[in-house]
C-alpha cells in the first residue's frame, strides 16, 4: 500500500471588519477615499471583494470626519447616518452661485450696508429647530428616477421641494465681512449649501458656502480621524477600530 500523503489543515480566513475614521481631504470624493482604503486593505491580505463604505456623504470640496466601515460593518451605514452632525462652515454673503459654493459660477450681490454681527446672529437662530430646507439644484436627490445635479448640468432646472431637517445650533463663531464662520450642529439630511443660501435670503445679503470642515459625526469626532497619507500601507485588521467600541453610541 501507498503510504498516505500527510493532510495539511486549512486555517480559516478571519473575516477583516472594522471601523476608522478618515479626516477626507478637499478634492477627493467620499468613494475615492474607500476606494483607498479598500487597495491598502488588499495589499494586507484583505479579499478582493471585500466591502468598504462610509456613513455619510462629504462633497468633494468639503473636509473633515468621513466614518468608513469594513466589512460586515457596512451594515451600520444607517446607524451612523442618521447621528448627529457637527460642522465649521464658511459662508460667503457677498454672491450666490448655482451650485451653492464656490464650485459654481459666482453671481455677484450689491450690498450697500453689510449686515452687522448681531443681524448675522439673529438671523442664523432663525434656522434652529425642524424647519422647511429645500435641497440644492446640484445634489444626489433623484427627480422622477434622475440625480437633480444631472438633471442641472443639462441645463434642466429641477424641481426640488423642501423637506423637514433638524438643525440643532446654528453659532457665529467669526464674523469679517462678507465671510461668516459657523459652529452647526443637524440632523440627517441637512445641507449646508442650502443653509447658506437661505441665511442670505433672509439678511437681503448673498450667500454660498465657501468651506466646509465636518468635525463630528455621533461619536465620531475629529480628533480621532486621520489622513490618507497616515494610514498604513499595508492595512490590516489591526488599523481598523472594533464595532463593539461604538455600538452603544451609535442611534438606531
Amino acid at each position: 500500500m501507498m503510504d498516505e500523503l500527510p493532510v495539511t489543515p486549512i486555517t480559516p480566513i478571519t473575516p477583516i471588519v472594522g471601523i476608522i475614521v478618515v479626516d477626507k481631504p478637499e478634492g477627493v470624493s467620499s468613494m475615492g477615499v474607500c476606494r483607498v482604503v479598500r487597495g491598502k486593505l488588499r495589499t494586507g491580505g484583505a479579499p478582493k471583494r471585500i466591502k468598504v463604505g462610509h456613513g455619510g456623504t462629504l462633497d468633494p470640496l468639503a473636509t473633515g470626519v468621513l466614518v468608513i466601515l469594513v466589512g460586515k460593518a457596512t451594515k451600520l451605514c444607517d446607524r451612523v447616518m442618521i447621528g448627529e452632525k457637527r460642522y465649521a462652515a464658511g459662508i460667503d454673503l457677498s454672491a450666490f452661485s448655482e451650485t451653492d459654493d464656490r464650485e459654481g459660477e459666482r453671481e455677484e450681490i450689491n450690498v450697500a450696508t453689510p449686515p452687522t454681527r448681531v443681524e448675522l446672529e439673529s438671523a442664523c437662530t432663525g434656522f434652529v429647530g425642524t424647519i422647511m430646507q429645500r435641497p440644492p439644484a446640484y445634489s444626489a436627490m433623484k427627480v422622477n428616477g434622475q440625480r437633480a445635479y444631472k438633471l442641472a448640468r443639462a441645463g434642466e432646472a429641477p424641481k426640488l421641494e423642501p423637506r423637514p431637517i433638524v438643525i440643532h445650533a446654528c453659532d457665529v463663531v467669526s464674523y469679517d465681512w462678507p465671510i461668516a464662520i459657523l459652529d452647526i450642529r443637524c440632523g440627517k439630511g441637512t445641507y449646508i449649501r442650502s443653509l447658506a443660501r437661505d441665511l442670505g435670503v433672509a439678511l437681503g445679503t448673498g450667500g454660498m458656502l465657501s468651506s466646509l470642515r465636518r468635525t463630528a459625526v455621533g461619536p465620531f469626532m475629529i480628533q480621532d480621524a486621520v489622513t490618507l497619507d497616515q494610514l498604513p500601507q499595508p492595512m490590516t485588521q489591526e488599523d481598523l477600530s472594533p464595532v463593539e467600541r461604538y455600538l452603544p453610541q451609535i442611534s438606531g
